[in-house]
């Protein structure tokens, strides 16, 4: 067995990264279709607002049902194993996004294509939510001592090459006649999610479960035999010992949860609805700033490893709060250097930040419960801050048509936010830290 166990950090960081690279490109592929066309296929309207809307409030249907996800697979990877979760929640995801490229629109079948949907986008939601956590894990479970941080963050990698993959393919499908988008185009980003469904199970099939997984469950069971310990739900344990830290890391979270749902998400709809740009130049710049993101985002892990991750994600969050502001000015230029320009400001203090904050969160939890600890975390602020940031903006953008600056204002409390509960979590963590020194003198 020694031989085999020397490459399994590399391999679960590797399949920590393509399992969620395809989990969110089939989320992605959802938002961008929420941004361009679902509102006409699925949620016809004289009044353009009302179909916008609709279309983002499925989009945020599938983050509220995330939760659930969080706390069933998070049940599943505490118990059973973190391998098994990964493994049922990718397939789940593939299906469903399939079955979305397959779906008739409500101009062939009516209002049953709506709930259909909307069923399906359920079901999505429940997928990521045990996706995240348990990929995390594996990927910082088996990382060298000392590096959690830096391998959870190929997990959080898969975030921007899945968002590549989708503005991809949706760059490619907007290039059709209006009328063959509208009729076909818009099916095959999802159609193609079958063949890396493929791709992503040879993966993550070959990688062993957690060692600390495995050694937690065996001291449990030891336990267990001696009667020591009287085992509840992991969600149950979870909400009565470590709600204030659960708390916490909710909040933590969202910069990096709620900033990547406005910088392009919601970008999409402002640009090419308030700003009137054409969907091709904002897919085109999104997707250099997607690229920016990739790279950024190892070298933030990188770097917080150095110089410590608590004084990196505080830096981070204060940029955060000034980059909206030139953000806004730089993409109602509407020339695409400056548009790239401006979004990458915002892009890459969130994802330095994204980049690090699992890795952190996960450390604040006992490994018995870690899996649905920090899925609920992510999860709750996913239904919070994830949902509801394109609805926040849109409707910031037509209340205050042609102003910017409310929609860089809300921003910056989203990064305020993060900053305050990263904060109070190193203060937390330090003073837990020196009464477990002072119990062992």
């Amino acid at each position: 067995m020694k031989p085999s166990a020397s490459p399994q950090p590399r391999r679960a960081a590797a399949a920590a990264f393509i399992g969620t690279m395809i989990e969110w490109y089939d989320f992605y592929i959802y938002a961008t279709a929420a941004a361009l066309v679902f509102g006409q296929l699925f949620f016809p309207s004289d009044d353009k607002l009302f179909s916008t809307m609709a279309a983002f409030g499925t989009f945020a249907v599938g983050f509220f049902a995330r939760p659930l996800g969080g706390v069933v697979f998070g049940h599943i990877g505490d118990r059973i194993g973190r391998k098994k979760s990964l493994v049922i929640t990718l397939v789940m995801m593939g299906v469903v996004t399939v079955c979305i490229g397959l779906l008739p629109t409500y101009a062939q079948i009516g209002t049953a294509a709506p709930v259909m949907l909307i069923l399906l986008r359920v079901v999505q939601g429940i997928a990521v939510g045990g996706e995240w956590g348990g990929a995390v894990l594996m990927a910082g479970e088996h990382a060298p001592k000392g590096r959690r941080n830096f391998f959870a963050s190929f997990a959080q990698l898969g975030s921007p090459a899945g968002l590549i993959l989708s503005l991809l393919a949706f760059s490619a499908v907007t290039r059709l006649p209006e009328a063959d988008l509208m009729n076909w185009g818009w099916r095959l980003p999802f159609l193609a999610s079958a063949l890396l469904l493929v791709v992503g199970l040879a993966i993550r099939l070959g990688v062993s479960e957690s060692p600390e997984f495995l050694a937690d469950k065996a001291l449990a069971e030891d336990q267990r035999a001696k009667a020591v310990v009287k085992e509840q739900a992991p969600v149950l344990e979870v909400l009565k010992t470590s709600w204030r830290p659960l708390l916490l890391c909710i909040g933590a979270n969202t910069l990096g949860i709620a900033g990547v749902y406005f910088t392009n998400t919601f970008m999409i709809a402002y640009s090419t609805q308030q700003l009137g740009l054409p969907r091709s130049l904002i897919l085109e710049c999104l997707f250099f700033v997607a690229i920016i993101q990739f790279c950024i985002q190892p070298v933030a892990a990188w770097i917080a490893e150095k110089i410590g991750a608590t004084r990196f994600l505080c830096t981070m969050t204060i940029l955060a709060m000034a980059s909206p502001y030139p953000m806004f000015v730089l993409v109602s230029t509407a020339e695409a250097p400056l548009i790239i320009a401006g979004i990458a400001l915002a892009v890459v203090c969130m994802a330095s930040f994204y980049a690090v904050i699992a890795g952190y969160v996960s450390g604040m939890f006992d490994t018995r419960v870690r899996y649905t600890a920090i899925s609920l975390a992510y999860q709750i602020c996913g239904a919070l801050a994830g949902g509801l940031t394109p609805l926040i903006g849109t409707w910031l953008a037509h209340e205050y048509a042609g102003q910017w600056w409310p929609m860089a204002v809300f921003y910056s409390l989203i990064a305020a936010l993060s900053l305050v509960c990263v904060l109070a979590l190193s203060r937390r963590h330090a003073t837990a830290h020196r009464l477990e020194m002072a119990s062992n003198l």
